[in-house]
């Protein structure tokens, strides 16, 4: 089944980003073809989501739409939706294979070794207890220059609004020796940026023996020395230890960006979330990571329609959210998921008052963005470049380790390399900047 086309289609995480270029790497490397946006290919991979209603309609909506454009192709739907609805994705005609997150290793095997039938295969199989980290093994992420690494997965938290515990398992992290090896690799590969990411990062190592955790990997990351920087991906507020927010604070290599989940400024609310911190222990630990760490760039979640959120709650997440120094929102309204126990909570919100709520956090989530870009002006960051810039000729854009998007004039490709740029002005949603000397492409200072 050489020169067989494939594309692979992606919805939600980062952990699924990660596990869909193991997909395209492995199947490019039996000599597949990956085909191009607007081509038909004989064979389509849909990673799934399936985190909120909109998730899963979005991935029924990218199944049927690969059905429709590639005609006699062969259709995989894998991933978060598989493993929590399969029965949903077996009704939709067309799909020649469901298989859940703990075979994604086995679908290009199964592919190659023409597993690619008329007949729908389905392969499934449930997390036991002790399930061990699936690690992909992967060398290279050729649509960014940015690589991701997962290093942690599942998550046993059972939030009552959240379907995820049910799709990714018990917690389960990859060796402190794998991770080295992997950092090893991509900083071969010439990649100068690498995201740790998991589907609950803090509890990195909680099923490892000995004293490993999130602060001494990076610490034997430190030691290492590689010429890169490394970003973490969402981390709960009450796993965020002072030992971390320190590091960040000193080491260079590791990004001073934090993405932190709210979900809400009410503790009433958050009490029926099961989320386990108050608005004060939320707030203690911004004003310490933002005490500590010039310019550090901090992201919420919030989530607005909570049952039972009345118009006080509401107003208490805007209060909170105000009063601290974020940089940041992610907004998602509630999301019913069937399976969680906010599903069956009384008190449902109003969908036209979940949509103003959402709109009024989104309004405040910009007034935040422009105050931390602003803030940001007249000083040097290091920024690691992306590519030209599709509308300005002779500008290349690129991402700071704040995560300030940045335009800066260059008169030669910076794509994947680190390069120092003063911030001089905002227009719009990004900040324009111009380069300085000083750093070499290959130094994370």
């Amino acid at each position: 089944m050489t020169n067989k086309s494939f594309k692979v289609i992606t919805l939600g995480c980062k952990v699924n980003q990660y596990e869909s270029a193991y997909l395209k790497e492995a199947l490019a490397g039996a000599g597949w073809l990956q085909a191009g946006k607007y081509e038909t290919s004989d064979v389509v991979i849909i990673n799934t989501c399936i985190v909120t209603q909109k998730a899963a309609h979005q991935s029924r909506q990218a199944i049927r739409k690969a059905i429709r454009e590639n005609p006699g192709g062969f259709i995989a739907a894998v991933g978060c939706y598989a493993q929590a609805l399969p029965e949903e994705i077996s009704q939709i005609e067309g799909v020649g294979l469901i298989a859940d997150n703990r075979m994604k290793a086995d679908i290009p095997h199964f592919l190659i070794n023409g597993g690619a039938s008329s007949k729908t295969t389905v392969l499934l199989k449930q997390y036991e207890a002790d399930a061990p980290f699936d690690f992909l093994d992967i060398r290279s992420f050729p649509d960014r220059t940015r690589s991701y690494l997962k290093i942690q997965d599942g998550c046993q938290s059972f939030c009552s609004y959240c379907i995820v515990p049910f799709t990714r398992g018990p917690y389960r992290s990859l060796a402190p020796e794998k991770i080295l090896h992997m950092l090893e690799v991509l900083s071969g590969q010439g990649y100068k940026e690498v995201v740790f990411t998991g589907i609950h990062l803090g509890k990195y190592g909680v099923d490892l023996k000995g004293d490993t955790d999130l602060v001494p990997l990076l610490q034997m990351v430190g030691r290492e020395g590689y010429p890169l920087r490394i970003r973490l991906s969402s981390i709960e507020p009450n796993e965020i230890e002072m030992g971390l927010i320190e590091m960040a604070a000193s080491e260079r290599w590791l990004c001073r960006h934090f993405h932190i989940p709210l979900q809400s400024g009410d503790n009433r609310v958050l009490k029926m979330m099961k989320r386990n911190y108050t608005t004060r222990e939320f707030a203690a630990i911004i004003e310490a990571i933002y005490s500590k760490i010039p310019h550090v760039c901090i992201g919420v979640d919030i989530m607005s329609g909570f049952p039972g959120e009345d118009s006080r709650a509401h107003r208490n997440s805007c209060s909170l959210i105000k009063d601290l120094p974020l940089s940041y929102l992610h907004v998602f309204p509630f999301s019913p998921r069937s399976g969680t126990a906010a599903n069956s909570f009384k008190g449902r919100v109003d969908p036209g008052v979940i949509k103003k709520r959402a709109a009024e956090l989104r309004d405040l989530g910009e007034r935040k963005r422009s105050l931390f870009y602003r803030g940001c002006l007249q000083k040097e960051f290091q920024v690691l470049g992306e590519g030209w810039h599709s509308e300005t000729p002779g500008v290349m854009k690129g991402r700071s380790d704040n995560y300030l998007p940045v335009l800066f004039p260059s008169d030669h490709i910076r794509e994947s390399q680190l390069v120092q740029v003063l911030m001089e002005r905002v227009e719009g949603n990004m900040v324009m900047g111009n380069e300085l000397p000083g750093i070499k492409s290959h130094e994370v200072p």
